[in-house]
């Protein structure tokens, strides 16, 4: 493929960090396109995203993991290790850090990850907004101290501050090479499981810690209909007959305010007329179970 007589590039980039420190927020803001879940709670990202960002002649495939952190069941065993796995597979790997927290127990463990796998990586302390100049700069440079990483960006992925010098330094890195998705896509995701997270996202939105992470979001059913739209059965499986009232709520009117949320981001999404229809079902032990897992690209 070529971008007008240009050469073009083509690479992957890996995200990795400690759960909250704004990767998703980061890639959304890359690709120009909501692609990652993004809600206050942390851990919500759970299998690897792959996003597509276009710098000029460059495509930038974005490796969004879920949160590296000390797992105790086996949903977080295999979100960690599909985290590792994404950083092990990347032209570059960047690893984003809370800049208030700064270097953490979490983001030490990180940085002892990449040094036992030889791994170079980038330091890309996000909210900087939020932290005072001096301390910034400090803490730039504890970092530093602690890891050779390649090279440092400040940003704020929030309101975008920093973001363009990165998007530009990813595509100078990315190998040349044809494209390996068409311009116009923005993300290598399974229609069902991208409408999955969607509604996911809405849920946690709507429940906050109501329903910590007991619950997870299956698309059942995906049908295309004549008439342009389609319809979309999801079930929220959670473990417990407790989660599932509070899912639903007074008379359904939770899950019908979750669905209607979700109905219309699917449909943004697609660019079609959605029909969603959503089931809630108690499963004991899902997160437990390797099918399950396996189902969630984990």
């Amino acid at each position: 493929m070529s971008v007008g007589q240009t050469e073009t590039r083509c690479g992957f980039a890996a995200i990795i960090g400690v759960p909250n420190a704004g990767k998703s927020t980061l890639i959304n803001h890359l690709v120009g396109s909501k692609i990652s879940i993004v809600t206050h709670k942390v851990q919500t990202t759970r299998a690897r995203i792959r996003a597509i960002a276009i710098q000029g002649n460059a495509q930038i495939v974005l490796v969004d993991t879920p949160g590296i952190f000390a797992p105790r069941r086996k949903l977080d065993e295999a979100m960690v290790a599909a985290a590792w796995e994404g950083a092990g597979e990347a032209d570059v790997v960047l690893l984003v850090a809370d800049a208030r927290a700064g270097l953490d127990e979490g983001v030490e463990n990180i940085i002892s990850g990449l040094e036992r796998a030889g791994t170079a990586a980038v330091l890309v302390l996000n909210k900087i907004d939020t932290v005072a100049r001096a301390s910034l700069l400090d803490t730039t440079r504890q970092f530093n101290d602690r890891f050779a990483f390649t090279e440092t960006f400040l940003i704020s992925a929030l309101n975008g501050d920093g973001v363009d010098d990165l998007k530009e330094f990813l595509g100078r890195q990315m190998p040349s090479g044809p494209w390996l998705y068409p311009e116009d896509q923005m993300a290598d995701l399974p229609l069902r499981l991208l409408a999955a997270e969607i509604t996911r996202e809405k849920l946690y939105l709507r429940l906050h810690n109501e329903l910590p992470y007991a619950s997870t979001v299956e698309t059942e059913s995906w049908q295309e209909r004549k008439d342009g739209s389609v319809r979309v059965e999801q079930v929220i499986y959670v473990q417990r007959d407790s989660q599932k009232k509070i899912v639903l709520g007074k008379g359904g009117q939770t899950v019908k305010a979750i669905g209607q949320a979700a109905r219309e981001d699917i449909s943004e999404a697609l660019g079609q007329k959605v029909h969603l229809f959503i089931f809630v079902k108690v499963r004991e032990k899902w997160a437990e179970d390797p099918e399950r897992l396996r189902m969630m690209g984990l």
